[in-house]
């Protein structure tokens, strides 16, 4: 039997009603300020610096030396009986106010205004142990997105253009679970170097042949991995194109996460975020994958004499340490549904809620780029003749 994970406590101290006080006055009414990692209170206007988490934890520090799995206080297993709905109770007036987790982590008491939050850690996987707080503002996020489809429309749907309104512009933390791993990878296979190369025959009987050495390898490495981001929503995580375009998320990686904060859920008032639902256990084989992906990558230095390419038929990677933490990242979303068969297809634009990097899919008139196919063939037909006629 595996060993338990071993916890790495990251559980907000100091709470009151679920959220983290004004250090100063002790109010509960917090914003993050504007373009920045700092909170506000709106009662004394005092402002401070959230803790990072990396500092707080030592999460960066100790890779090479990781043994087993650690998982942080937020990444623990969801209970399999987790309610999303909590109840509160106001500190202000005493009323009771309920939160569904599916959709806020903060609310208002509606008698009294008085602020209340989801900053504990529940085992239901809605409180992350680290944010990474938004950097670009909503009106900078439009204007991404609105250039964005301006070097597109050519070939856009008509609906779209017409339908098109980037102010609609969601901002949205997402789940995901960030990873430190020390681990070692083996590979066994074949590579050849091209010793000859040759034609034979003529006209269209002509073929090219080479002649290569063939030899076996076999290669190890070790390494470590830090920050390695992993979707931790089922939903986000199903990369099939055919029904989404979620995949547009990963082109807008990376993050800085050595900057995320501990978890406050004062960051999230103005965005909506989304729950996680995925275990380690779950998320284990899609690490595996992306490790052996980095393997790869650290052998390939080595395999590059073998100028007619590597076949790697064994490959092995075998995991000696890993530490989960359970955080929320900042995506500014656009999204468009256009209609078809199965359901249509649902569009997304991407704004890195960091480093504004964007990307997206634009639903576009199918004749159109047929069309453009067609008359950018027929340029080049007539350059490659006018071109040989002199």
């Amino acid at each position: 039997m595996e060993p338990a994970p071993a916890p790495i406590d990251t559980a907000a101290k100091g709470l009151r009603d679920g959220l983290n006080p004004c250090p100063k006055c002790g109010a509960t009414e917090i914003r993050q300020r504007p373009g920045s990692d700092r909170l506000i209170c709106l009662y004394c206007r005092h402002e401070w610096a959230a803790t990072r988490v990396e500092e707080a934890f030592g999460l960066g520090e100790g890779i090479a030396e990781l043994r087993g799995t650690q998982v942080a206080t937020g990444a623990r297993d969801i209970a399999a009986d987790a309610d999303s709905l909590r109840s509160y109770r106001c500190g202000g007036c005493g009323a009771e106010v309920v939160i569904n987790t599916r959709t806020a982590m903060t609310a208002r008491c509606h008698w009294c205004r008085h602020v209340l939050g989801v900053n504990e850690q529940i085992d239901n996987g809605a409180v992350p142990d680290a944010l990474l707080p938004f950097r670009i503002g909503k009106d900078d996020a439009v204007e991404r997105i609105r250039r964005f489809v301006g070097a597109r429309r050519l070939f856009a749907l008509k609906a779209f253009k017409d339908e098109f309104t980037p102010e609609n512009v969601v901002g949205v933390y997402l789940p995901y679970m960030v990873v430190d791993a020390r681990a070692s990878a083996d590979a066994a296979g074949f590579g050849e170097v091209q010793t000859r190369r040759y034609t034979r025959g003529e006209g269209k009987h002509k073929q090219t042949y080479y002649d290569a050495d063939v030899w076996q390898l076999q290669r190890h490495v070790d390494f470590t991995v830090d920050d390695l981001t992993l979707e931790s929503s089922a939903h986000r995580g199903d990369l099939d194109t055919r029904r989404n375009t979620h995949n547009v998320i990963n082109t807008i990686l990376p993050f800085d996460t050595h900057n995320a904060v501990q978890w406050n859920a004062s960051y999230l008032v103005g965005f909506t975020s989304e729950k996680r639902d995925r275990d380690v256990a779950q998320l284990m084989p899609r690490l595996q994958d992306q490790l052996l992906s980095i393997a790869r990558a650290r052998m390939q230095p080595s395999v590059q004499r073998y100028d007619r390419g590597v076949r790697w038929e064994r490959e092995r990677i075998d995991l000696q340490g890993t530490r989960w933490v359970a955080m929320y990242l900042p995506v500014w979303l656009y999204a468009y549904h256009q209609p078809g068969a199965g359901g249509g297809l649902r569009h997304y634009i991407a704004v890195n809620g960091r480093s504004g990097e964007t990307m997206g899919s634009v639903p576009v008139q199918t004749w159109k780029l047929l069309l453009a196919a067609l008359s950018l063939g027929t340029v080049v037909e007539s350059l490659v003749l006018w071109f040989l006629s002199r």
